[in-house]
């Protein structure tokens, strides 16, 4: 039954109804209308439109759908109903009967989907940043192995001037971190939730909405209800940085076809990424780089038909605003899978130094140096400029390179040319004028691949004084979206020795403390990671230097309260009962934002078998 149906007499025939239904795409949607209703029901708990009890059944039965939704996702699209906010009540009522309809008591469809977008997008968005990184790691790692191998540069598709085959890697990380940069700002920007803002007028009940927000992991709630339920800035925002990055990725599969081609040959793609030709068996065809270039156009076209659907829409909320999703759902995976193919691309590459330091000593790709010669020399650059070129035709001619050319030749051009002309026009010689910022040489793109290894590399160190902002930055934050205690600045001067930091490019990402208790007990607390970092295993490295740090203190077991176990089951943590816990540890339970609904689990880990009377943790399934 549709969720306005009392309004209507007849309901729509079959024919609108396909045409209006957006369960077909919008069941991709289906866990974050549910955590959002989990959260929504927390709301109506607190403004007592739902008891406790209610509450409590309501909460069980989400999170009984989630893992059903989790299990067949796919079994959602075809349910029949006209959305996915309809799909979850009918669920709902299924499982609690009449209770589930009063928990749209002050919700509307409209701020319900702006949040499960929202929610959707920063999901997505996390996953993209992560391959962004790895992509770059690759481009790093290839970079490295090729230090020295050089490369006809080119403009206009002619030889320019050599560069390192490294420098030509790093030009990519450079535009992958712009990707990055520009994709954590758009994150930034639409980590605000809707949810409360009604149909457009807000919510008639007095929610606490920074809260609201807040637990749902956002950094606040929108501040106006007609613009909360209406904005689809971030999507053109995503649309738009999924399409500059998609150039960049465009850009290389061009480069890496041309080079790949028989006429250059200058590198060899893996297997993996190639395929063969139904008719010639000789061919090697690089399908994966020309589908990464075709798919660009895909992407281009989700962002400007978007632009097109948002253009001239009065406030607030318009039916238009359904095709929001479709393309987004189509242009996030296809950058994400671009972007994993272009690793797997680069990650198999093969290159042939030999051919690239022929062709880039072919084409008198140092006629530059030339003419900076003779700038040395006191000719202005720009006579210089006409000199060489005079020199060039000279070698064409004759079908030599500039550096065949003999002395007598160029002194026929001009008379200030001497022996000391030959060396400059060495290609290694080329290569290493070039040590300016950002230049070619072999020191400066070294430099490059060593800055950019150290910000993908995690540095485990236990914390000091000078870390506190640092840490007080990180606790807060994460106490404020309800996944730790809140600590006092002072309490953590004090115990800074409990402390441990990751540290990328010199700053401060992640901590956790080691707090113990007496008998042998020590307990992991304020494990958070910088919301903003894209640097995978930080939360990994840090309980694996806080158990090293607990085995060499002697200790017995360490414990965590956790609402993540699946983390903690592959650090080989294990299940235990709270009630196994000395008193010490649950007490701190009081200062919980979430202690009427607490969602934890207490999990352990055995140092060595306890020598106290203690009592021991009883596993749980």
């Amino acid at each position: 039954m549709a969720l306005w149906g009392g309004r209507f007499s007849t309901g729509p025939d079959e024919a609108f109804k396909q045409f209006n239904d957006s369960l077909p795409f919008d069941y991709q949607l289906a866990e974050q209308d549910i955590i959002g209703s989990v959260a929504w029901a927390g709301a109506l708990e607190q403004v007592n439109v739902l008891t406790s009890d209610e509450h409590t059944q309501l909460v069980a039965a989400l999170n009984e759908l989630l893992e059903e939704v989790k299990a067949d996702p796919q079994a959602v699209a075809t349910s029949g109903a006209e959305d996915i906010h309809s799909h979850v009540e009918a669920a709902l009522i299924e499982k609690v009967g009449d209770l589930a309809k009063k928990l749209h008591t002050g919700r509307s469809r409209n701020d319900q989907v702006a949040t499960d977008f929202r929610l959707w997008c920063r999901d997505t968005a996390d996953h993209l940043l992560g391959a962004i990184a790895a992509l770059k790691a690759e481009f790093v790692a290839l970079a490295e192995r090729e230090l020295g191998t050089i490369l006809p540069g080119y403009t206009h598709l002619q030889r320019a001037q050599p560069v390192l085959f490294s420098h030509w890697c790093m030009a990519y990380v450079e535009m992958l971190e712009r990707d990055e940069s520009r994709l954590q700002d758009a994150k930034a920007r639409f980590n605000f939730c809707p949810l409360g803002s009604g149909a457009l007028a807000g919510t008639a009940y007095p929610i606490d909405r920074q809260a609201l927000a807040q637990g749902l992991g956002f950094t606040g709630a929108t501040k106006n209800s007609l613009d909360g339920v209406s904005d689809r800035d971030f999507v053109v925002e995503l649309l738009s940085c999924a399409s500059i990055s998609m150039i960049h990725l465009s850009r290389m599969a061009e480069d890496l076809i041309f080079y790949n081609s028989g006429e250059a040959g200058f590198i060899e793609l893996a297997d993996n990424v190639t395929s063969g030709s139904s008719l010639m068996p000789q061919k090697k065809n690089p399908d994966a780089l020309e589908l990464i270039r075709g798919k660009t156009g895909r992407v281009f076209g989700a962002f400007s038909a978007m632009m097109m659907t948002l253009k001239a829409l009065p406030l607030a909320y318009n039916k238009d605003m359904q095709e929001d999703k479709e393309g987004l759902f189509d242009a996030m995976p296809t950058w994400l899978a671009c972007i994993h193919m272009a690793q797997a691309c680069i990650k198999g590459v093969k290159v042939n130094g030999d051919k690239t330091l022929a062709a880039a000593k072919g084409g008198h790709a140092n006629a530059t140096e030339l003419a900076d010669y003779l700038v040395a020399k006191g000719v202005p650059f720009r006579e210089g400029h006409h000199i060489v070129g005079v020199l060039v035709q000279l070698a064409i001619s004759e079908g030599k390179t500039l550096e065949e050319l003999s002395l007598e030749q160029y002194k026929s051009v001009n008379d200030v040319f001497e022996d000391d002309v030959y060396p400059v026009l060495e290609i290694d010689a080329c290569i290493k004028a070039r040590q300016a910022l950002g230049g070619t040489s072999v020191e400066q793109v070294t430099k490059a691949v060593k800055d950019a290894k150290k910000k993908l590399q995690i540095t485990v160190r236990d914390a000091n004084l000078d870390d506190v902002e640092d840490i007080a930055r990180l606790i807060q934050h994460w106490a404020t979206v309800g996944e730790n205690l809140p600590r006092a600045k002072s309490d953590m001067v004090h115990s800074i020795n409990e402390f441990a930091v990751t540290e990328i490019d010199g700053k401060v990402s992640g901590c956790a403390s080691l707090y113990i208790y007496d008998t042998g007990l020590a307990e992991i607390r304020s494990l958070g990671i910088d919301p903003q970092s894209v640097v995978t295993g930080q939360g990994r490295q840090l309980v694996e230097h806080l158990l090293a740090k607990a085995k060499k203190l002697a200790l017995n077991r360490v414990i965590v309260l956790t609402r993540v176990p699946d983390f903690f089951e592959q650090q080989r943590f294990t299940f235990c009962s709270k009630e196994s816990l000395p008193e010490k540890v649950m007490k701190d339970c009081e200062l919980c934002l979430r202690k009427e609904n607490c969602d934890e689990v207490a999990m352990e880990y055995i140092l060595k078998p306890s020598t106290r009377a203690e009592i021991p943790c009883k596993y749980v399934a």
